[in-house]
């Protein structure tokens, strides 16, 4: 047992080691799914061994591979993650074992069954950042469950601690390989408390299985949207909105001025100029759906001016140079100004007096997800 925990120690250390390595280019926070979402279920063979403490003194071999301590089984569990470094399984094992107890024969069949809860720490996603196109996934588990022995119809309760490697085929499959440990009472072997020694007896059941995982419904997760970024960028449009507010009203005060030094002159139809900044359209990483309807307020202020003024608007996209090559950034960027024109035309705007434009990735703003963006202008 002590070389067990030596070895989830190690692959943990190992784990740190990894995610140290691992080149991420950005991390970032992922919104909780709804309840429907991230489940999965396992399916394996295993090979399944029993010994205990009293084994001692009696001279049994501890090989795992000798007939009469080991026999292959299967399991089966049903889980779902709750955020992508947290989850809970409910795990079924067993079938066939063998129990070594018994002095007049070592080589006792003991059909049995045991259903663990337990919690599974994806050290992966919580030590390198969620990444949705990762392969290996290292998730180590503890639990706690009740099995019963079909042969001496008996129950026990147990403790259970293991580590699950999940390989993804694809975005549904994974091909699986855990070990694990679990410690039981007595009951499940069916052998007394204690057998003369004073010392309690704990069967001990250590496997490895190999499987497959196959998510249910919804796997990935959602980005946040960065909001300190669209906050921040808001507030530069905010600024130049006042500003813009400034100018107008001294326009203003200048031409009621002047209107009451000309009283006798005949009236002038005073056209004023919409002055404005290009207004963002935020969007989340390779997506062109927008990620705040709250960004198309300002928006409207310029299609409301375009139908009273019949003025032409240019709608500009961007994608961010850190993702994705050229062309599939172009593409993108094209996207977005596509979708942006969609929800002017909804706002009564003309088609013919939208002009779309594709710059594709580039990196003029900090951080790069102020990048993931489509502009709104009055043409010049």
């Amino acid at each position: 047992m002590k070389k067990l925990f030596i070895a989830l120690i190690f692959a943990c250390f190992s784990m740190g080691a990894v995610a140290q390595n691992e080149d991420i280019t950005e991390k970032y926070s992922v919104a909780t799914n709804s309840f429907w979402s991230n489940w999965f279920i396992h399916g394996g063979v295993t090979w399944e061994v029993w010994y205990g403490n009293y084994e001692d003194g009696r001279g049994y071999t501890k090989n795992p591979f000798k007939a009469f301590r080991s026999n292959p089984g299967g399991a089966i569990a049903i889980g779902k993650w709750f955020t992508p470094g947290l989850g809970l399984r409910t795990k079924l094992q067993g079938i066939w074992g063998k129990s070594v107890w018994n002095d007049k024969n070592i080589e006792t069949e003991n059909k049995y069954w045991m259903l663990n809860e337990q919690v599974l720490f994806n050290l992966s996603n919580l030590f390198c950042g969620y990444n949705e196109d990762r392969v290996w996934n290292f998730i180590p588990f503890v639990g706690a469950g009740l099995a019963r022995s079909c042969t001496y119809n008996r129950y026990a309760m147990g403790l259970s601690v293991g580590i699950l490697n999940e390989f993804w085929v694809n975005k549904r499959l994974a091909i699986n390989f855990e070990v694990g440990w679990n410690r039981y009472e007595s009951d499940i072997c069916g052998m007394p408390a204690e057998m003369g020694s004073g010392i309690m007896n704990h069967p001990n059941h250590v496997y490895a299985e190999v499987g497959v995982t196959y998510n249910l419904g919804k796997r990935r997760w959602n980005k946040v949207p960065d909001v300190d970024a669209i906050k921040a960028l808001s507030q530069s449009q905010i600024d130049a909105l006042n500003a813009q507010l400034a100018d107008e009203k001294a326009e203003n005060e200048r031409l009621k001025n002047e209107l009451a030094n000309k009283k006798a002159e005949p009236t002038v139809k005073v056209e004023k100029e919409y002055v404005t900044t290009p207004v963002s359209v935020f969007f989340n990483i390779d997506k062109d759906k927008i990620a705040s309807k709250k960004d198309l307020v300002n928006v409207k202020n310029l299609a409301d001016y375009s139908k009273d003024n019949n003025a032409k608007l240019v709608v500009t996209g961007y994608a961010d140079s850190a993702t994705g090559n050229a062309d599939y950034n172009r593409d993108l960027s094209q996207r977005r100004a596509e979708r942006v024109a969609e929800e002017l035309v909804n706002m009564g705007v003309k088609r013919e007096n939208i002009k779309i434009e594709a710059k594709g990735g580039v990196d003029t703003l900090v951080p790069p997800s102020y990048n993931r963006r489509a502009t709104v202008e009055i043409s010049k």
